[in-house]
């Protein structure tokens, strides 16, 4: 394959370590071709106009200029698609998901071992999010949207289905900055509790979580085992266990095991929404966004099964459309939107009325 047609990639880096990991990384794979480094945020900003990069990997603290700062940059002047390159840490995982609403296209976490990388899965991972930033049209800048709730969408075939009392979410690459596009617009009187499974390394739920919480009128929280599953809040599904829901005639409460299930993630999202289509039938609601692979494809299959009302995110809007198409593919989505409204079709489907005022 001729450089022509490879993707070129930026490796910014302050280590030569990681620069060098990073560069056999990417020049492993024969779609890629590392057509340059730089050591330091200025150096990237000077280099980027002669190297015409169609992806940059950025690492996240750096001396003098640090990701975000250089990102913000970048984005200003040379607006292309960046991955944050993030270790797992609560700093870096807050920084991390700063850049992402200032237009980051996604990230990957050093998964570090003493001094060691754990090569395989970071390869992997840093190959498949290049290739599909490289894809991707760039984004802008995450704005906050207003706290109010969205209008809701008029939906033929909402009367055809039961009122759902709960609200799957799968969701995984381009995952993060969706979230945090959608969520604030959600009421804080949400008729329903929403449970998200967002595929994210060990450590980097929590800080997402209590980011989201902070843009947020809905309550956003990282769940916890056993905890009582209420409406108006939003459980962002740990890294690394299983989330599951246990139903009685009073209450549900959330479950969660780190037994192998015999799945590609941790968390996964089929383990999740099986679990709900098994405890609410025709009254759970699935939404399967943005991501690549086909995790949920079983889950949403489940849900739309038991006469639950299944919602994808649209090609157009997604970062990668992944997860979204296998299920459309299947022929088990009920209704097919853009990311902007998938709360309203939330809330139409939840019979949420705004309250009047006066």
């Amino acid at each position: 394959m001729n450089q022509k047609s490879q993707i070129r990639v930026l490796i910014v880096d302050d280590s030569a370590f990681m620069r060098t990991a990073l560069s056999r990384m990417v020049g492993s794979d024969p779609g890629l071709w590392v057509a340059g480094t730089a050591s330091s945020g200025n150096e990237a900003l000077q280099r980027i106009p002669e190297l015409n990069p169609d992806v940059i990997t950025l690492d996240v603290q750096m001396p003098g200029l640090d990701g975000l700062q250089t990102l913000t940059r970048i984005m200003a002047e040379f607006p292309r698609p960046v991955i944050m390159v993030s270790s797992v840490t609560v700093d870096d995982a807050d920084t991390t998901f700063q850049a992402l609403g200032a237009g980051a296209f996604d990230y990957v976490p050093k998964q570090l071992s003493g001094a060691s990388l754990d090569i395989l899965d970071l390869r992997e991972d840093l190959i498949a999010k290049i290739k599909a930033a490289a894809e991707s049209r760039v984004a802008a800048p995450f704005q906050i949207m207003p706290r109010k709730p969205p209008q809701a969408v008029e939906s033929r075939r909402a009367g055809s289905f039961s009122t759902p009392e709960i609200v799957a979410v799968g969701i995984s690459t381009g995952g993060p900055k969706a979230l945090q596009d959608i969520l604030p617009t959600f009421p804080a009187d949400l008729p329903v509790p929403i449970l998200v499974v967002q595929h994210m390394p060990v450590g980097f739920t929590a800080p997402f979580a209590k980011r989201l919480n902070d843009l947020c009128a809905v309550s956003i929280r990282e769940a916890t085992h056993a905890e009582v599953v209420k409406p108006g809040v939003v459980y962002i599904a740990p890294a690394g266990v299983h989330l599951t829901v246990e139903r009685s005639h009073t209450q549900t409460a959330i479950c969660l095991c780190d037994k192998a299930e015999r799945q590609l993630h941790v968390p996964s999202v089929d383990v999740m929404m099986q679990s709900v289509a098994s405890a609410f039938h025709s009254h759970a609601m699935g939404v399967i966004m943005t991501g690549m692979g086909a995790d949920g494809a079983q889950g949403m299959s489940a849900i739309h099964r038991e006469g639950g009302l299944t919602l994808g995110q649209d090609e157009r809007s997604c970062a990668v459309y992944g997860m979204p198409r296998v299920c459309a593919e299947m022929g088990i989505l009920d209704r097919v939107v853009p990311l902007a409204e998938i709360p309203g079709e939330i809330l139409q489907a939840a019979r949420f009325r705004k309250a009047s005022v006066g």
